[in-house]
């Protein structure tokens, strides 16, 4: 569900005042443009520092998302901000990050932003899945893959599971933002979830299957199985995701899904 979004100075006063004790006084913000998750999403100034905050209120859904990224944080790969303090004040939930100066990631065919982003998702896929309560891949799509397949989906990587380029930033380096739905399973959905994100940027099918596999170890060693039984409850999520919310950029995300599913289930 799609948070309002609203300037600095429109927050409670109270509510600004709990981030300053963290921050020291705000001379400067700027409402960021993307995104549509997040009640307020701004970066801010201080005398002695820029930093990123973004927030909810407390009662909206997104909260526990909020939550999800906050608890992920002190896990996540160096390419991923910092998160520098979580508060809760005057009906809102309030975080602070690093920020980091970067432009969104560009995946059209033959990008220089490409290797960047195949970099960061390997130190993903190397970084310790951490002991905590995490969503499970074979829970987020049993709904949609069904209890026969959905055990394929099992594994112990860290998966962010939404890499569309807006929650890529590009610096010297590509840098994983937005730790909604961190999830635990099998290695090689975060490399498949991409290949969508590579085909809504123009790439054919075969050709994003091909870059995927020359770049993921566990994209080159999925069963086949297995990322049928995925592709499948992808396919269907999206559906689901299109009906619910019939913009324009989901109906192409599910029509894409699909494309995937049929060049996946002809054999290749």
């Amino acid at each position: 569900m799609p948070v309002d979004r609203i300037h600095w100075d429109d927050l409670p006063l109270a509510a600004r005042a709990a981030v300053e004790q963290h921050t020291g006084p705000v001379v400067r913000a700027q409402t960021a443009d993307a995104g549509a998750n997040s009640g307020i999403a701004a970066t801010v100034q201080t005398a002695d520092a820029t930093l990123f905050v973004k927030g909810v209120p407390t009662d909206h859904p997104q909260a526990r998302t909020q939550q999800r990224e906050a608890t992920i944080n002190p896990y996540l790969p160096p390419s991923c901000p910092r998160l520098l303090w979580h508060v809760q004040a005057a009906g809102w939930d309030l975080i602070g990050y690093e920020r980091i100066a970067g432009r969104h990631a560009d995946y059209t065919p033959g990008s220089s932003d490409l290797p960047l982003v195949a970099r960061a998702l390997v130190e993903l896929q190397n970084t310790p899945c951490p002991d905590i309560e995490l969503k499970r891949a074979e829970d987020r799509w049993s709904g949609y893959a069904g209890p026969a397949g959905v055990e394929r989906l099992v594994g112990d990587t860290l998966l962010h599971t939404d890499l569309a380029p807006h929650n890529m930033l590009i610096t010297t380096r590509a840098h994983l933002i937005d730790w909604a739905w961190p999830t635990r399973g099998a290695a090689w959905i975060d490399p498949a979830v991409l290949i969508l994100r590579l085909m809504e940027a123009g790439h054919s099918a075969p050709s994003a299957d091909a870059w995927a596999r020359d770049r993921f170890p566990s994209w080159a060693t999925a069963p086949d199985a297995s990322v049928r039984v995925f592709s499948e409850a992808n396919a269907h999520a999206w559906n689901e995701i299109a009906s619910t919310d019939p913009q324009t950029w989901k109906k192409n995300m599910s029509r894409l899904a699909h494309d995937w599913l049929d060049y996946w289930q002809s054999g290749k």
